[in-house]
């Protein structure tokens, strides 16, 4: 802390002579330009490559891993704190307990979801309470990148946990679903960091009439 407040002193006292002996002008804060933050847009894959993705595989795992973080929306923390008690089957809900910000949430659980959930309990033997398990308790982060980077290289595109997610919000929004609902499912505080996917989705951009409600991939009950 020491060491960062004498960085600052020295970068204001170098500013200051800066606009005194150079300038030759009074110094002030407000001259001083504030470089703004980039934004960028999320990067979002297609319905039918995320289905090549899927397809790509025969490991049941890695089919879960990459239909919970799309069809339910996760967050990589989110995904493997997943414990099975955490999947309600009868309402088709994902319980995401302490997500970002430390809140809990709902999110959907795709048919699809469901009974390759159920096949995969049936063939586990389960040392933990989690969804998915590691070497030494549940999975790891750097475990699911690899799954995605493997998967990824298959068809020829990269892939990462984020960029599911964001596939998750703009398909939905697509297919017209209001975007507070999808800002609900996501966990999002702000209502405007939500809108980001309105400069992504093709139905915000052509403007067409859109009455499906469900995420192209996976149907819900």
């Amino acid at each position: 802390m020491f060491l960062l407040i004498l960085f600052l002193r020295l970068q204001y006292a170098s500013l200051r002579f800066f606009f005194k002996e150079i300038l030759k002008e009074p110094f002030t804060t407000e001259e001083i330009p504030v470089r703004k933050k980039e934004k960028t847009l999320p990067r979002v894959i297609s319905a039918e490559k995320i289905k090549e993705i899927i397809d790509a595989t025969d490991n049941l795992k890695h089919k879960l891993v990459l239909k919970l973080l799309y069809s339910s929306g996760l967050r990589l923390q989110e995904l493997i704190n997943l414990k099975r008690s955490d999947m309600d089957f009868d309402r088709g809900m994902i319980h995401v307990r302490r997500g970002k910000g430390k809140k809990d949430r709902m999110t959907l659980m795709s048919e699809s979801l469901k009974m390759d959930l159920l096949k995969y309990y049936s063939k586990e033997a389960f040392k933990t309470d989690y969804v998915f398990e590691g070497r030494n308790g549940k999975y790891t982060k750097k475990s699911v990148q690899k799954v995605l980077k493997e998967l990824g290289r298959k068809v020829g595109i990269n892939v990462t946990p984020y960029m599911l997610r964001h596939s998750f919000a703009t398909h939905l929004l697509e297919q017209g679903t209001d975007i507070r609902h999808i800002q609900k499912l996501l966990g999002h505080s702000d209502l405007s960091t939500t809108e980001i996917y309105t400069h992504v989705s093709q139905a915000s951009i052509q403007r067409k009439p859109i009455i499906i409600q469900a995420c192209p991939v996976f149907s819900y009950g």
